[in-house]
């Protein structure tokens, strides 16, 4: 098979020069399922999972996680990455009466892992420069590693609904704890509601995490970047031109089939 990227061959390289960048030093990918989690709702919503007859699981969205990154104390080079995920999770309750009301609500779920850094603490100043003023000098920061997290939304596996009378499920958040920013994503902060029905929510999650430090690299170049498009726009005296540049969407009035046949499918 031809590669059609584009290369360049290394007598092309002029000469070597120093950058900044993040390196990564560390890594991992998880497949986590999260069991029973508790969904904390708001207090309109309440009421109808009290009427609940049946309950459908719909989506969640990961609304916001907190990273915390901490040397470990045994084991030099080593660090220890806190993760803490705030969820929207929807459902659609029946409760006997007219069609399904669509209710949402809040799950939290936190994971540790351990992830090598290397060793390191310079302080690291920076200069800013300020038009018609002073420079201004940004606080001082180490360079210590830093974390990422790349995840993406869970998956909904199952979810129940459980009586005020009967132990069940994880009730590992705090709602007071709640940032109002979080609270602010539903239609009132989500409420712990004892003594009434709650609900636990069974996810699957995919993640990646990277443990990264800034640091020079010296890596061969060929030239600058110069840009060689040029800009340009839809003439608004001819929008029936720009539609005709429009590829025609075959996809949607034909939808492709899965790859392979049908007992190759039923094989597997």
């Amino acid at each position: 098979m031809p590669n059609n990227r584009n290369t360049t061959p290394a007598s092309d390289f002029r000469e070597t020069v120093c950058v900044n960048v993040d390196r990564i030093y560390d890594c991992c990918k998880d497949r986590d399922c999260m069991q029973d989690l508790r969904v904390y709702l708001p207090e309109e919503y309440q009421e109808i999972l009290d009427n609940a007859v049946s309950i459908k699981p719909g989506c969640a969205e990961i609304l916001w996680s907190y990273i915390d990154v901490e040397p470990l104390a045994f084991n030099n080079g080593f660090y220890t990455v806190d993760i803490q995920f705030f969820i929207r999770v929807s459902f659609d309750v029946c409760t006997g009466q007219g069609r399904p009301q669509r209710i949402e609500g809040c799950a939290s779920f936190s994971k540790k892992t351990i992830l090598y850094g290397s060793e390191g603490e310079a302080r690291i100043y920076t200069s800013e420069y300020a038009p018609q003023g002073c420079d201004r000098n940004p606080e001082v920061r180490s360079n210590r590693p830093r974390a990422t997290v790349e995840v993406l939304d869970p998956i909904v596996l199952s979810a129940h609904i459980c009586e005020p009378c009967d132990p069940c499920g994880c009730d590992n958040l705090d709602v007071s704890s709640i940032p109002g920013y979080i609270c602010a994503c539903f239609g009132s902060a989500p409420k712990d509601n004892e003594g009434c029905r709650k609900l636990y929510v069974t996810l699957g999650l995919f993640s990646i995490v990277r443990l990264m430090r800034e640091v020079q690299l010296l890596i061969p170049a060929c030239d600058f970047c110069i840009p060689e498009k040029e800009s340009c726009y839809p003439s608004e005296e001819d929008p029936c031109g720009l539609f005709g540049q429009m590829e025609f969407p075959l996809d949607q009035f034909f939808p492709p089939n899965r790859n392979g046949n049908c007992a190759d499918t039923c094989d597997n």
